[in-house]
C-alpha cells in the first residue's frame, strides 16, 4: 500500500500549522488506511449577523472539522450557484432565495430558521430623501436576488411608485459602502452591518422589513441528495448553532468579540448589528417548522408576491421543502 501524502489532506497545511495539524490528524481513520476522506459537508454563507452564530460555534470548537466546512462567500448568488452545481451540500438563505431555487429545478430542504428580520433589512437614504414621495426619479440600488426583490417590491408600493417611476440600479450588497460612496445611488436595499457603517456616513433608514413582518427569513437549506450520505453531519451542524446561539446571550463579551472581525465593526458595536433580528431558539424553530406553522405561511405569502411580480412563472410545489429530522430532540 501506498504512503498517504500530505497534498492530499482535506485542509492546508504549513509551516505554523503543520505540528498541530500532524498531531490531530493520526487518529483520523481514513489516514491509517490511507482511503479516501470522508466527504465533508460543505455549507456556503455570506456575511450577515443572522448567520454568525455558525461562526461562533466554529470559533469555539463545537463544529467537527473536516466533516463540516463553512465556506464564506460574497453574495447568495455565489451560493446559489455553487449549490446547484454541487459544490456545495448546504447554505445559509433567505426563505425566498430557497423558492426560487426550487423554481429552477434545485431540490431543496429547510432544516433550521436562522433569524427573522423585523428591521435588518432596510432602505437607506442619503439626508436629502425626506420621504417615500420623494423616491420618485431618483437612483435606488438593489441587488438581483431574491431578498432585493422583494424590499424593492415592498418600497415601491409603501411610496405608491411605479418601476418607472425611479432609477434602479443594479449592485450586490456587499458593495453597499462603495455605492453610496462613489455617489452612484440616493438610496439602496442592503442589510447589517452595511446599515450601521451606512448610518455613520449620515444615511438613515427610510423603510424596513418590520413593514413586511415574517416575509424575511434566513434558513439553513440542504441539497435533497446529499441527506441520505451526510445526516450525521447536518445534525451536529445544527446542533453547534443552538448552542452557538446559547452562548451568544450567555457569554455576550466573548461572543462579540470574535464576531467583530467578520463583521468589520468596533466589538462595541456589534450589538447593533443585531437590531431588528429575531433569533428563534429550539422551541420556536420546531413551532415555526411544523404543519401549518409560521414557515409555511410565509412560504405562501412569497409565492404569491413573487408570482404578481413576475418573478415566478408558477407556484412551486413545497410538500417536502421542510424536513424536522435534524432539530436536536
Amino acid at each position: 500500500m501506498m504512503a498517504c501524502e500530505l497534498s492530499n489532506l482535506p485542509f492546508p497545511v504549513n509551516r505554523r500549522r503543520s505540528l498541530s495539524y500532524l498531531a490531530s490528524v493520526a487518529a483520523l481513520p481514513w489516514l491509517a488506511g490511507c482511503s479516501d476522506p470522508p466527504t465533508p459537508l460543505n455549507v456556503g454563507t455570506i456575511v450577515f449577523p443572522g448567520y454568525e452564530l455558525l461562526f461562533l460555534a466554529r470559533e469555539q470548537g463545537l463544529l467537527p472539522e473536516p466533516g463540516i466546512r463553512l465556506v464564506e462567500l460574497l453574495s447568495s448568488t455565489d451560493n446559489l450557484r455553487l449549490l446547484a452545481a454541487g459544490r456545495l451540500q448546504a447554505a445559509t438563505l433567505t426563505l425566498d432565495e430557497v423558492l426560487t431555487a426550487q423554481a429552477d429545478g434545485l431540490d431543496l430542504r429547510v432544516v433550521l430558521v436562522l433569524d427573522i428580520s423585523a428591521g435588518a433589512d432596510a432602505v437607506m437614504v442619503r439626508p436629502y430623501v425626506r420621504g417615500l414621495s420623494d423616491l420618485a426619479g431618483k437612483r435606488i440600488g438593489v441587488e438581483d436576488g431574491a431578498m432585493g426583490v422583494m424590499m424593492f417590491d415592498a418600497l415601491l408600493s409603501a411610496a405608491g411608485l411605479r418601476l418607472d417611476q425611479v432609477r434602479k440600479v443594479p449592485i450586490t450588497v456587499n458593495r453597499s459602502i462603495e455605492v453610496y460612496d462613489s455617489g452612484q445611488v440616493d438610496a439602496l436595499v442592503t442589510f447589517e452591518p452595511w446599515v450601521k457603517r451606512l448610518e455613520d456616513r449620515g444615511a438613515f433608514r427610510l423603510f424596513d422589513s418590520k413593514a413586511i413582518p415574517n416575509r424575511i427569513l434566513d434558513v439553513l437549506a440542504v441539497r435533497a441528495d446529499v441527506i441520505p450520505t451526510q445526516t450525521m453531519a447536518i445534525k451536529q451542524l445544527v446542533a453547534a448553532h443552538f448552542e452557538g446561539r446559547r452562548r451568544f446571550f450567555s457569554a455576550p463579551a466573548e461572543s462579540w468579540a470574535l464576531i467583530a472581525p467578520r463583521l468589520q465593526l468596533p466589538v462595541a458595536d456589534v450589538p447593533a448589528a443585531y437590531r431588528g433580528l429575531l433569533l428563534p431558539d429550539l422551541a420556536e424553530n420546531r413551532n415555526m417548522l411544523r404543519s401549518g406553522g409560521l414557515l409555511e405561511q410565509s412560504v405562501q405569502v412569497i409565492q404569491r408576491v413573487f408570482l404578481a411580480a413576475g418573478v415566478l412563472r408558477q407556484a412551486v410545489p413545497t410538500v417536502s421543502l421542510i424536513d424536522t429530522q435534524f432539530l436536536p430532540v
